[in-house]
C-alpha cells in the first residue's frame, strides 16, 4: 500500500527521497484539519517545521487522502490520529505513515457506515516524543502494528517500557503505561485505528489506573461491527497537549463519562478533565447525540480536536461539525456517536490543542 501511496504523492509532487534515522530525535509534531477537495485549512494547522511552510494535501483512491506534514520527517516512531467531521455516519482510519524526505506523509481513509468510503472532513494530528517529564505530568504513546509494539514513549524515564498484549478474544488489547499511574482516572486517552486494507475503527474498551501505571483496553472493529485484529494508535496525556507542543500552546481535555446527563454538568473525577487556561471544563446536552463542549479561556487559532468513543461495543464517535471560536472560549458543537448510523449517547473522551 505504502508503494502506491508513494506512487500517487509522486503524481502529484508530494514525493521525496527517503532519509535515514538521525542520531538524536527531537519532539517533532504537527496538525491540520482537511477538507473535502481536499483542501487544507489554513487557520486550523500547525507544527514543529519553520514560519512559512504549511501542510498539504493530496487525493487518492476514494476516500482516501495524503497529507503532508512538512519538514518534521521521522524515520522511525511516532504516532497519528485521526476524527471525522461529519453530520453523517462517518469514521476516518489511518492508513500508514513515513518519511518522505524531510517530510512526514500520512495516509488517511474515511468511510460511511453502510455506504463505504467517502470523502470527508476530518481532524488529524502526528506526533513523534523523546522528552521526559516531572509528574503529575505525564505523556506516553503506543503504536501497534497489528502483531507488535512498533513504537512507543513514555515520558516517566528512559527505561520505562510501554507494553501492548493481545486479550483472548479476537480485536482486543491491554496496554501497560508503568511510571505514568495516578491515584484514581486522571489525563485523557485517544485512540486511532490504523489499517491499510480494510475499513477499521477502535476505542477505549476499559480503563484501570494505579499509582504505578495506567492500564488501558483497546478495542477494535471492521465496518459491520464485528471485532478485527489491526493495528491502531493510542496517546495518554495528563497536564499535557495531545502532540508534543510548546508550553505557550493552549489545551484542554475531558471524558464524558456520563453522556445522559439532562443540561449542564461537569465530569467527575475532576482529574479527567484539564484546562490549561484553569478557565473551566463544561458539557452541554441538547438532545441524543448532541453534546457540546465548552473550554473556557481558550480564545486560540490553528488548533486541533479529537475524539474517541469510550466502551464495550462498536459505538463510534465523530464532530457533527468544526468547532467554534469566541474571545472567551472553545465551543466544540456537537460530539456526535453512533451506533452504526443511528445516533446514540455514548461516553467520549475529547482533546483539544491551540497555538
Amino acid at each position: 500500500m505504502r508503494t502506491l501511496c508513494v506512487v500517487a504523492l509522486a503524481a502529484t509532487g508530494l514525493a521525496a527521497g527517503a532519509t535515514g534515522a538521525t542520531a538524536a530525535e527531537l519532539p517533532r509534531w504537527g496538525f491540520a484539519v482537511v477538507r473535502t477537495g481536499p483542501v487544507v485549512d489554513t487557520l486550523r494547522q500547525a507544527g514543529s517545521w519553520p514560519e512559512g511552510a504549511g501542510v498539504e494535501a493530496t487525493a487518492g483512491g476514494p476516500g482516501q487522502v495524503f497529507v503532508k506534514f512538512p519538514q518534521i520527517g521521522a524515520a522511525t516512531g511516532g504516532v497519528a490520529h485521526v476524527t471525522a467531521i461529519s453530520r453523517s455516519a462517518d469514521w476516518c482510519q489511518v492508513q500508514d505513515w513515513w518519511q518522505s524526505g524531510a517530510d512526514e506523509i500520512v495516509a488517511v481513509q474515511c468511510h460511511r457506515h453502510g455506504v463505504g468510503p467517502v470523502a470527508s472532513w476530518f481532524s488529524l494530528t502526528f506526533g513523534h516524543s523523546a522528552v521526559y517529564l516531572p509528574a503529575p505530568q505525564a505523556f506516553g504513546y503506543v503504536h501497534w502494528d497489528g502483531s507488535a509494539v512498533a513504537a512507543q514513549f513514555n515520558s516517566s524515564a528512559p527505561t520505562a517500557v510501554n507494553t501492548a498484549a493481545p486479550l483472548t478474544s479476537p480485536g482486543l488489547w491491554r496496554v501497560t503505561l508503568p511510571g505514568l499511574g495516578s491515584a484514581g482516572h486522571a489525563g485523557n486517552i485517544q485512540v486511532t485505528a490504523v489499517e491499510p486494507d480494510v475499513p477499521a475503527r477502535c476505542k477505549l474498551g476499559g480503563w484501570t489506573a494505579t499509582t504505578a501505571a495506567q492500564s488501558i483496553v483497546v478495542r477494535c472493529y471492521d465496518a459491520a461491527g464485528a471485532p478485527l485484529n489491526t493495528g491502531w494508535s493510542l496517546t495518554y496525556q495528563r497536564e499535557r497537549p495531545l502532540v508534543w507542543a510548546p508550553q505557550t500552546y493552549r489545551f484542554a481535555y475531558t471524558f464524558d463519562n456520563d453522556p445522559t446527563a439532562v443540561g449542564t454538568y461537569v465530569p467527575t473525577p475532576y482529574q479527567v478533565s484539564h484546562n490549561s487556561r484553569s478557565a473551566g471544563v463544561q458539557l452541554n446536552r441538547y438532545g441524543v447525540a448532541r453534546k457540546q463542549v465548552i473550554f473556557g479561556g481558550l480564545d486560540g487559532y490553528r488548533d486541533n480536536v479529537q475524539v474517541t468513543a469510550f466502551g464495550y461495543g462498536p459505538e463510534f464517535c465523530n464532530l457533527s461539525a468544526p468547532w467554534e471560536l469566541s474571545s472567551a472560549y472553545v465551543s466544540i458543537r456537537y460530539v456526535t456517536c453512533y451506533n452504526g448510523a443511528t445516533q446514540i449517547d455514548h461516553p467520549a473522551m475529547v482533546a483539544y490543542v491551540a497555538r
